[in-house]
């Protein structure tokens, strides 16, 4: 480290660089300690000296710092600052990690907004179904807001019978075999089809599954899934699919010889 009698042109004492970037001598001298960013050069005094190359360095530092990056992922992500070029990527990188920053922010934000949403139109307090509408916005399940119209026995169900995998497995499944069925309706294939019967046949293995085989929550699902009026695209879709799927199950049960639904009742 170079030192000088004086403060020469080009270098700036630790205080003048900690007024100039928004920070604090005790944080620069805790990346001096740390050996993330020690001064170039110091006086005959004793005082720190930094150069104008520094203050980009510490801006990469307070960059990743503000993004949440702990002192050691930031140790290992500073770049050379030596050629035109190494600066250029020392930019790119942090402009990359400030847009994922953005990009999970947005979530968070749009998470939240659902959530609030949501909660309104629940007009009571209830903590648990609000832990289950948090958890699948984070999945980003998008059939989140059936969580609202399942009671606490059936969401008991739920929480018992799938984990987060398996139950985004269920959904993935359902929501296929929702758009098979639409695309039925769309072409006018008849009910009593072999290619209407095969996709009715796992619709219904689908509702075993769900329920376990428990025929005592088929009331339930019958209750749930009648939709009057759609308010959303989800709603909207099984509409189609319950309009269908009527006389489709009609012809199902009845070459089964049993109706379950109305065992159920």
């Amino acid at each position: 480290m170079a030192k000088y009698r004086a403060i020469p042109d080009g270098y700036m004492t630790v205080g003048e660089v900690a007024k100039k970037m928004g920070t604090t001598v005790r944080t620069l001298q805790y990346y001096d300690k740390e050996g993330l960013l020690s001064p170039s050069a110091e006086s005959e005094g004793g005082r720190r000296l930094y150069t104008n190359k520094d203050l980009v360095t510490l801006h990469q530092i307070l960059s990743l710092k503000s993004l949440g990056f702990s002192l050691d992922d930031i140790k290992q992500r500073l770049i050379s600052l030596e050629t035109p070029a190494d600066v250029a990527t020392a930019l790119t990188e942090q402009a990359d990690n400030i847009r994922e920053k953005i990009e999970h922010l947005t979530d968070s934000l749009t998470a939240i907004e659902q959530l609030k949403t949501e909660v309104l139109q629940m007009q009571t307090v209830n903590f648990k179904k609000y832990a289950d509408i948090i958890v699948n916005l984070q999945i980003k399940n998008d059939s989140y807001y059936l969580i609202k119209r399942f009671d606490d026995d059936t969401l008991d169900h739920i929480r018992n019978q799938f984990t987060r995998e398996s139950g985004l497995d269920f959904m993935d499944r359902f929501n296929r075999l929702s758009d098979e069925i639409v695309q039925l309706q769309k072409e006018n294939v008849l009910p009593e089809s072999e290619k209407c019967q095969q996709v009715v046949k796992e619709y219904w293995g689908l509702i075993m599954e769900f329920t376990n085989g428990d025929m005592s929550m088929l009331p339930k699902l019958m209750e749930i899934g009648n939709i009057d009026i759609a308010t959303n695209s989800w709603e909207e879709r099984q509409k189609i699919v319950n309009d269908y799927l009527e006389p489709a199950l009609q012809v199902y049960f009845s070459k089964l010889g049993v109706n379950p639904f109305e065992e159920a009742e």
